[in-house]
């Protein structure tokens, strides 16, 4: 039978964003008000002494999704609220929307129904403007190269060689791959090149995992934007940019303070994307809420195979914040898809994401949200396989009913982080393994292959990636977010498969490798039917359809 599900009660009026300052003990001199709903947190709270860090850190991660998803920001909201119905004092940090969800197929990264960040038109439109400055600092760099290139070339840039795009926060598929001031005469004219959704910007990278200001100048400084004809590395330092970003930067350092529906406190603070990227909120907005709440709700982009592997393979060893457990989200209709229509066949999906974030030594929950559609001998068919794992699991439905709908989820939370104290997770793969041996790790142990592939143009580039001296990076895989494995149509937990590495790039500022899985692309398409065609703007300039 399928049980009655309640539509979302009427929202609350929205607090005065002083209101939430004071809920986290914040000074007037610790924030910028940049309106009645926005504030930008200063850094002098990383230096706090009288703030020490010791929240504990809550990573909520999914199975493999839908590409409508499965409700893990509406989860990770809501769980934050159902911590303040206990009493708890929570915070939730999750990344900045892209425009490019945001009127394609997935839409905004801002929740629903009860459980949303707020105002969720403004935070999933410009928001604070953080994207546009990222954006701005990525193209300032492409312009100073074209430029450097037009007067001369002093640096001898080999034409060729250079692969720092352009960026844009918008999917758009017919600017992959354009070619540039063509029928120059000049050295660099008529090249080929391309522009990346913001989202998979190295800038962005590079924002989300900096430390503080200094940290973000030695990163900006150290990305390598291509090769000289005899092929030694160029940096951006060499083109003397790195002080022109950081004032673009300036701001955009700085974390978001917002709410949610329930007037819980939120940061929201860049944006890479958990396929193309590392997947989730700034280091410095989570350092911040370790200082200022018990608890911490940190949203990790896509799957456990990509935003929680991540996690803790790459921020892990920038932040040196374990988490001290992993919540993963899970639907009726995301276990369906994975078995083909089948809600048991799906389950290997499941197990073998609890099984991989088990792996890192974390305490792991599982999430059920509940969608309306769901009977309840299916939900309870999920909880029986949960319990047949060896796993607690909660059912939980912050869409429609907030806070109140994840107490449960909530109060599980909270009984598993206290029967398991001072975790540390561990990584998959040691930094001084070799890249081919990290591959072989996350491959294997993590996405169920039998091994990996590299093509020659991937073998080529890591052994000069290694002659250049980047020699112990993370590994960032880029990789679809619809399957463990590269092709997105390989469903539940296959086995017997090998993973295809067709390229590698270099993200020396954000400090790690990508090697491309396949066709990955870094700048999505629009789909035929977009969210674009829903949105507008009422008589009263109200925006409608976000």
């Amino acid at each position: 039978m399928i049980d009655t599900i309640e539509t979302p009660a009427a929202k609350l009026p929205l607090l005065p964003i002083t209101a939430i300052a004071r809920k986290l003990g914040l000074r007037d001199d610790d924030y910028d008000q940049l309106g009645p709903q926005f504030a930008k947190l200063h850094l002098d709270l990383l230096r706090d002494p009288a703030r020490p860090p010791s929240g504990k850190l809550i990573l909520v991660t999914a199975t493999t999704p839908t590409a409508s998803g499965e409700g893990k920001t509406v989860t990770s909201i809501g769980l934050v609220q159902g911590l303040e119905h206990l009493g708890k004092r929570a915070i939730i940090t999750s990344r900045e929307p892209s425009l490019g969800p945001v009127f394609g197929m997935k839409g905004g990264a801002a929740g629903g129904g009860l459980s949303q960040i707020e105002p969720s038109q403004k935070v999933n439109l410009h928001f604070t403007g953080d994207f546009h400055a990222i954006t701005s600092a990525h193209n300032l760099l492409a312009a100073l190269i074209d430029a450097h290139l037009f007067h001369g070339n002093d640096l001898n840039l080999d034409p060729a060689n250079i692969w720092w795009p352009r960026a844009m926060d918008m999917n758009d598929r017919a600017l992959r791959r354009i070619s540039i001031e063509i029928d120059g005469k000049r050295d660099g004219a008529n090249r080929r090149t391309g522009f990346v959704i913001t989202a998979a910007s190295e800038i962005m990278a590079i924002l989300a995992l900096a430390k503080d200001r200094s940290d973000l100048r030695r990163r900006l400084a150290a990305i390598v934007i291509g090769a000289t004809r005899d092929r030694k590395p160029v940096r951006a330092a060499d083109l003397n940019a790195t002080g022109a970003m950081m004032a673009l930067l300036a701001d955009a350092i700085l974390p978001n303070l917002v709410q949610t529906t329930e007037g819980a406190p939120a940061l929201v603070h860049a944006g890479p994307f958990g396929n193309i990227a590392h997947g989730t909120s700034s280091i410095i907005a989570q350092q911040i809420g370790l200082r200022l709440a018990d608890y911490v709700i940190n949203e990790c982009g896509f799957a456990a195979d990509l935003g929680a592997e991540k996690y803790i393979d790459i921020v892990m060893g920038v932040s040196g914040t374990s988490p001290s457990a992993a919540v993963l989200v899970t639907t009726v209709q995301s276990l369906r898809n994975q078995g083909e229509g089948h809600l048991e066949q799906g389950f290997p999906n499941l197990a073998r994401h609890v099984r991989n974030l088990q792996r890192f030594g974390l305490p792991t929950l599982v999430a059920i949200n509940r969608f309306p559609h769901d009977t309840r001998e299916e939900l309870d068919e999920v909880r029986a396989f949960c319990d047949a794992l060896g796993v607690p699991s909660a059912l939980t439905e912050p869409f429609t009913k907030g806070g109140e709908g994840s107490e449960a989820l909530a109060r599980a939370v909270v009984d598993l982080i206290d029967r398991n104290p001072g975790v540390v997770a561990h990584p998959i793969y040691a930094l001084s393994d070799s890249y081919e041996e990290k591959l072989e790790k996350v491959a294997t142990q993590i996405y169920g292959a039998d091994g990996v592939t590299l093509s020659d143009t991937a073998r080529a580039k890591l052994r000069e990636f290694v002659e250049w001296g980047y020699t112990s990076l993370p590994i960032c895989v880029a990789k679809t977010q619809y399957s463990f494995t590269d092709d997105p149509k390989k469903l539940g937990a296959p086995v017997g498969w090998t993973l295809p590495i067709t390229d590698v790039s270099l993200s020396a500022g954000a400090g790690f490798l990508v090697p491309i899985a396949g066709s990955m692309m870094l700048m999505p398409g629009l789909p035929k039917v977009s969210r674009a065609e829903d949105i507008d703007v009422d008589d009263d300039g109200d925006i409608l359809g976000v």
